[in-house]
């Protein structure tokens, strides 16, 4: 949510903004709010003349009855009387006036970085760098599903009599691997000086809306029935969540954290979800990273962020790139986002294995983030970025650490965490 203050007095940049976006439908939001900001403030300003005019009626009233002139003084407070009843009556259409704002600010986009490249959709998106050497081997790599299979490691037919479609069992060696890269994402995050939590796993309405906007809720999140609460669809949410309508001191800043979580998504769209894989699912594990700072600092650390992710899934011998979001595939809160891809030498094209966003002060503002300065209170920044997410990033491992005699190579520095294993080797 942007600053009611800078659509006031730059409702030309936000229209341009919002067509930049291509959402030309919501170009009527700026005149109606800029409409309705006008009317709130002339009834702030009818209120506190009302309210001045009570507090010298109020005085009078007192005077008249030290000089005991009680018949007097009851007239007045008649007067008092009619203030009040039209003071409840301005006080309900203030209220009205500001709820109708707050509608319509949540629905105006966030003015992006000048830098975010201009395209309609996702097919616009703009690859900057890559990172290791993207390889196909002189043998066959299997579709993800049939590596697993050779190791008796997915059940995805019992998991479809559990809970249906989008679920799945992941068994011996796969499902040690899959922890191992998240319990190696943990502790490369507070190696690089970020503070472990484990967050919550269901959230209020309120911090659902304060994080993300109507569309992205309506799209990804679960709700509990007869209750105010939410399944997270990513720790980022809860984790920024924690710091609702809170006062940080500035020297605390920045709070930079990672959480672990499982995650919970409907995955309505046009991708659906996968009958036979892993890549698309309902339900999936994360290692997350969230940064709350100063508003000259966020940039600096957008760009420490989702490098972070591309050194730790070379570090896993997955070549990378860096994708940048163009302006339609840019979530209304985000300023700037890209994604880290990873490669497939079985498709032989990348895929998203995470995602890096700086949000400005939107989320800030929507939540009542302040940071307490020397001049006063202001909103800081946030950020979120995907350390990993498994198993989309399991399958990632998988196809660039498999052999042609059916193994799969453990990555050196996951080793550790599996026993020594140094290799998966098939079971049939």
């Amino acid at each position: 949510m942007i600053d009611i203050k800078f659509l006031r007095e730059n409702p030309d940049v936000v229209k341009e903004n919002i067509k930049k976006k291509f959402q030309d439908h919501k170009l009527v939001l700026v005149d109606e709010v800029i409409d309705l900001d006008k009317k709130n403030r002339e009834a702030q300003l009818k209120g506190d003349n009302l309210r001045a005019e009570r507090k010298q009626i109020s005085n009078e009233i007192g005077n008249l009855m030290k000089q005991g002139r009680k018949e007097e003084a009851e007239e007045v407070k008649k007067k008092v009387q009619k203030i009040n009843e039209e003071l409840e009556e301005n006080e309900k259409l203030e209220a009205k006036y500001s709820e109708e704002i707050k509608q319509r600010m949540m629905k105006i986009p966030n003015i992006m970085d000048a830098s975010v490249p201009i395209g309609e959709d996702d097919s616009k998106n703009v690859e900057v760098q890559r990172f290791g050497e993207a390889t196909v081997p002189n043998y066959e790599i299997p579709h993800h599903a049939d590596i697993i299979a050779k190791f008796n490691g997915l059940d995805k037919e019992s998991a479809g009599r559990t809970s249906g479609v989008g679920f799945y069992y992941l068994i011996g060696d796969v499902a040690r691997l899959h922890e191992a890269m998240l319990a190696c994402a943990r502790d490369y995050m507070i190696n690089n000086g970020f503070t472990y939590a484990i967050p919550p796993f269901m959230i209020r309405s309120d911090v659902v809306t304060g994080v993300m906007s109507f569309e992205e809720m309506d799209a990804m999140m679960y709700k509990i029935e007869g209750e105010d609460l939410y399944l997270i669809g990513t720790s980022e949410h809860s984790m920024i969540g924690k710091f609702k309508e809170q006062i940080i001191k500035k020297d605390e800043l920045p709070i930079n954290m990672t959480s672990y979580s499982p995650c919970f998504r409907k995955e309505i769209g046009s991708h659906g979800i996968e009958e036979r894989g892993l890549y698309r699912l309902h339900q999936f594990e994360k290692q997350e990273m969230i940064v709350i700072c100063e508003p000259e600092e966020s940039m600096d650390w957008y760009n420490k962020m989702w490098k972070l992710t591309v050194d730790l899934f070379r570090s896993w011998n997955v070549p990378v790139r860096q994708l940048e979001c163009c302006s339609g595939d840019l979530a209304d809160l985000k300023v700037k986002s890209c994604d880290v891809e990873a490669w497939s030498p079985r498709q032989q094209k990348f895929f998203e294995v995470g995602s890096c966003s700086t949000l400005g002060d939107a989320q800030a503002r929507r939540l009542g983030i302040r940071v307490k300065g020397e001049k006063g209170n202001y909103f800081p920044h946030t950020l979120n970025n995907t350390v990993v997410a498994s198993p989309r990033g399991l399958i990632a491992v998988l196809e660039n650490n498999y052999n042609e005699d059916g193994s799969v190579t453990v990555p050196e520095i996951l080793r550790p965490y599996m026993g020594g294993l140094e290799k998966i080797l098939p079971k049939k």
